[in-house]
Protein backbone atom coordinates (compact mmCIF):
# COMPACT_ATOMS: atom_id res chain seq x y z
CA UNK A 1 0.00 0.00 0.00
CA UNK A 2 1.59 3.19 -1.02
CA UNK A 3 1.18 6.46 0.71
CA UNK A 4 1.21 9.58 -0.75
CA UNK A 5 2.65 12.70 1.17
CA UNK A 6 2.26 16.21 -0.15
CA UNK A 7 5.57 17.81 -0.14
CA UNK A 8 4.42 21.11 1.21
CA UNK A 9 2.87 19.52 4.05
CA UNK A 10 6.02 17.47 5.17
CA UNK A 11 8.34 20.24 4.85
CA UNK A 12 5.56 22.54 6.87
CA UNK A 13 6.17 19.86 9.22
CA UNK A 14 9.71 19.93 9.43
CA UNK A 15 9.31 23.79 9.41
CA UNK A 16 7.36 23.90 12.57
CA UNK A 17 8.80 21.50 14.27
CA UNK A 18 12.33 23.64 13.54
CA UNK A 19 10.44 26.25 14.94
CA UNK A 20 9.63 24.82 18.08
CA UNK A 21 13.31 23.53 18.64
CA UNK A 22 14.67 26.91 18.08
CA UNK A 23 16.33 25.63 15.51
CA UNK A 24 15.08 28.01 12.86
CA UNK A 25 13.57 31.39 13.36
CA UNK A 26 10.64 32.60 12.07
CA UNK A 27 12.58 35.31 9.66
CA UNK A 28 14.19 32.22 8.57
CA UNK A 29 10.88 30.36 7.73
CA UNK A 30 9.68 33.66 5.83
CA UNK A 31 12.69 33.84 3.61
CA UNK A 32 12.85 29.88 2.36
CA UNK A 33 9.10 30.80 2.16
CA UNK A 34 9.58 33.68 -0.03
CA UNK A 35 12.46 31.04 -2.46
CA UNK A 36 9.94 28.84 -2.55
CA UNK A 37 7.31 31.50 -4.13
CA UNK A 38 10.58 32.78 -6.56
CA UNK A 39 11.47 29.16 -7.50
CA UNK A 40 7.96 28.25 -8.78
CA UNK A 41 7.26 31.37 -10.83
CA UNK A 42 10.48 30.92 -12.13
CA UNK A 43 11.68 29.03 -15.68
CA UNK A 44 13.42 26.95 -13.42
CA UNK A 45 9.62 25.18 -11.95
CA UNK A 46 9.21 22.62 -14.47
CA UNK A 47 12.74 21.02 -13.98
CA UNK A 48 12.50 21.19 -10.18
CA UNK A 49 9.19 19.37 -10.63
CA UNK A 50 10.53 16.47 -12.99
CA UNK A 51 13.21 16.06 -11.02
CA UNK A 52 11.43 15.56 -7.37
CA UNK A 53 8.72 13.65 -9.65
CA UNK A 54 12.07 11.42 -10.77
CA UNK A 55 13.28 11.03 -6.84
CA UNK A 56 9.72 10.19 -5.52
CA UNK A 57 9.57 7.39 -8.52
CA UNK A 58 12.49 5.86 -7.28
CA UNK A 59 12.20 6.19 -3.83
CA UNK A 60 8.82 4.52 -4.40
CA UNK A 61 10.23 1.94 -6.19
CA UNK A 62 12.36 0.71 -3.28
CA UNK A 63 11.73 -2.70 -1.81
CA UNK A 64 12.93 -3.21 1.88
Amino acid sequence: MAISISVVLLLLIIVVIFLRNGAMKISHAIVCMLLGFFLASSSMAPTIHQGLVATAQIVGSLRP
